[in-house]
């Protein structure tokens, strides 16, 4: 994601993955230029005062904007992001860092959806994103939790988030981290968006359990107008119209 965790994740984001919606039927597609993929990006203060008319005039259907990591964390640049994407007519979602071995799943859960990551039904809200990938700080690959610690953990934070908001979050991970630290855990596909980073031509294989993903981050160097730099640029699994259905929960 946004460059919280830039060098190793950049070392490690060999495998991503993203999983259909229960609000959403997808079809899987083969790269970048495939048909039936609408583009989006994922930004954080990294990337600066953003110009969204811009963004969204380049073709720019949606963005993941980061809200919070851990339990202390607001982006700086979070509030203007949200509020700018979505006039600019861009549909916005928040999503969250997680920090698995400093505070409960819900704590962290509670973190996000009282500091930007609830949801509304007005269109242009997705449900918030839980970014889960390898441990950029001390404490270990899989922040020294085993595989059924980890599960508990991503278990209770999607079940706290539902409690708030009504909503089942997307899950942003790497195909490779997930079946490492969660012990090829298939539970959270039947109803969890899955959100795949693989900075490659083709999605490859998805996490365990994952029929399908919902969003593609398929490179980390992408250039967008109104975006100073490199931006992430992602891929819904779909058209505009089925991803209004997601953020809408119809």
């Amino acid at each position: 994601m946004a460059r919280t965790r830039s060098s190793l994740r950049r070392a490690l984001a060999a495998g991503l993955t993203v999983l259909a919606t229960a609000a959403a039927t997808l079809v899987a597609t083969a790269g970048p230029a495939a048909a039936a993929t609408t583009p989006g990006v994922d930004v954080s203060h990294y990337q600066g005062t953003i110009n969204w008319t811009s963004v969204r005039n380049a073709g720019i259907q949606f963005a993941f904007i980061k809200a919070t990591e851990g339990t202390s964390v607001k982006d700086s640049a979070f509030n203007a992001n949200y509020v700018n994407s979505y006039n600019a007519g861009v549909i916005r979602g928040a999503y969250h860092f997680a920090r698995p071995n400093i505070s409960a799943g819900s704590t962290q859960a509670n973190y996000l959806a009282s500091n930007g990551g609830a949801w509304s039904a007005d269109s242009r809200t997705l449900p918030a994103a839980l970014d889960i990938e390898a441990n950029p700080y001390t404490g270990g690959y899989c922040y020294g939790l085993s595989t059924t610690g980890m599960r508990n953990w991503v278990q209770d934070f999607l079940n706290t988030y539902r409690s708030r908001t009504g909503r089942y979050a997307v899950i942003y991970t790497t195909t490779s981290w997930w079946n490492q630290c969660t012990g090829s855990w298939t539970g959270p596909w039947a109803n969890h968006p899955l959100w795949l980073a693989r900075w490659s031509s083709t999605p490859g294989a998805l996490p365990a359990g994952a029929s399908v993903y919902s969003f593609w981050q398929y490179t980390s160097s992408g250039a967008v107008s109104g975006i100073s730099g490199n931006v992430d640029r992602n891929y819904w699994n779909g058209d505009r119209t089925r991803l209004i259905a997601l953020a809408n929960n119809t």
